[in-house]
């Protein structure tokens, strides 16, 4: 498949910020449209049709909250939609509640994930996730933040600590955000990984692309879930501003 890589970035991703790097954003900035819009539904849509199992996870109980998250992305950027989203690079997309996160699929670019908590932690009970960074739904699905992290050197104890802290703490109507940058030879946006094979981690002398991750945190109101949703952008690394010291 032809790579599909974005002109530009909306942030800086070679800026560091320490972990977990959060700043907020606002309910009119939560979702993205970018250049690559129509390939990445296109390439969204292949996958959901030929690898549904791979990218799509949704646990009985989390429906009405996927049902919601739904609902929230068509009244923010589709509004007038009725029994279709009209999206626009000109495909009607079937309003289906009964498989909410096989429309969202279709009409975001954004990946979304749905953390519930249960018990003392938050949950990964549902997700569509089309475009994995070297992780792989199927390993995830119904396991807590910390199990969901356990691979990342950086995320020890007193970074998951923090992180539940920060997941209770979000409030309807005030997301946060965040962003990665991970450096890559391939291009590729559907790239899942099992934790037992993990990825070579390239730098940016070695890697021919950056692919950067546009994080947000919101709460949904309704149902209290927490959804965790992943704008991918890649580019490749001659595009990206020219460093002092680069890593």
């Amino acid at each position: 498949m032809t790579a599909i890589l974005q002109r530009t970035l909306p942030y800086d991703p070679t800026q560091q910020r320490p972990l977990p790097g959060i700043a907020p954003t606002t309910m009119e900035d939560w979702l993205h449209r970018d250049d690559a819009f129509a390939a990445q539904m296109r390439h969204r849509q292949h996958l959901l049709e030929t690898r549904r199992d791979d990218v799509l996870a949704l646990d009985g109980q989390a429906h009405p909250a996927a049902v919601e998250l739904l609902d929230l992305v068509l009244a923010q950027a589709y509004p007038e939609a009725t029994d279709a989203a009209q999206r626009p690079d000109g495909v009607a997309v079937p309003i289906d509640r009964d498989n909410p996160l096989d429309t969202l699929c279709l009409l975001a670019q954004e990946d979304f994930c749905i953390l519930q908590k249960r018990g003392d932690e938050h949950v990964l009970t549902g997700a569509i996730l089309c475009f994995p960074a070297s992780w792989r739904l199927s390993e995830k699905f119904m396991r807590p933040l910390i199990a969901i992290h356990a691979p990342v050197d950086s995320y020890d104890p007193n970074i998951a600590r923090r992180v539940q802290r920060l997941f209770d703490g979000i409030q309807v109507g005030r997301p946060l955000w965040r962003f990665n940058a991970l450096w890559y030879d391939d291009p590729e946006l559907h790239q899942p990984r099992s934790a037992s094979t993990p990825r070579e981690i390239r730098d940016r002398g070695t890697a021919r692309y950056l692919r950067s991750e546009r994080q947000a945190l919101l709460r949904l109101p309704e149902t209290r879930a927490v959804v965790f949703s992943i704008h991918t952008y890649v580019v490749p690394v001659g595009h990206l501003p020219v460093m002092e010291n680069p890593a």
